[in-house]
């Protein structure tokens, strides 16, 4: 289905992004799925991963560190608890983020904490190995 959707990344301090996108491929907490135009509506839990946005030329990645997606035919919504674009991910800010990352591993309190934690973990090392540019 060809067309644009309105997406919006939101997260607890302000909106970081607003875009018309061609799609957006996001990490599920049951898997990757791509949003189209016309997507059936859906809410799903995001686990530690990264967003590709895809806007005519321009393709963004983003880390997000959890959240929610709200699917609809015309728009996408994220609510992440945290977000920063992979190309701002280098030296001390991605350090920083791998700390925060195990930190949280280790004060994980179940199993689905534990996943989380070191799934952001394992995500932030492969940006980190590939200078951004992974997957």
């Amino acid at each position: 289905m060809a067309g644009t959707f309105k997406f919006e990344l939101i997260s607890p301090e302000r909106i970081l992004m607003t875009v018309d996108a061609d799609q957006v491929r996001l990490p599920g907490a049951d898997g990757d799925f791509t949003v189209l135009a016309g997507h059936s509506p859906v809410i799903a839990n995001l686990r530690p991963g990264t967003l590709d946005v895809k806007s005519g030329n321009d393709s963004t990645r983003i880390f997000v560190r959890s959240g929610f997606a709200d699917v609809q035919p015309d728009g996408l919504t994220v609510l992440a608890k945290g977000a920063v674009e992979v190309a701002e991910l280098s030296g001390s800010r991605l350090a920083a983020e791998i700390e925060a990352a195990e930190t949280a591993l280790k004060g994980a309190k179940d199993d689905e904490a534990r996943r989380f934690a070191h799934g952001a973990v394992e995500e932030l090392k492969a940006l980190g190995g590939t200078g951004g540019k992974g997957h």
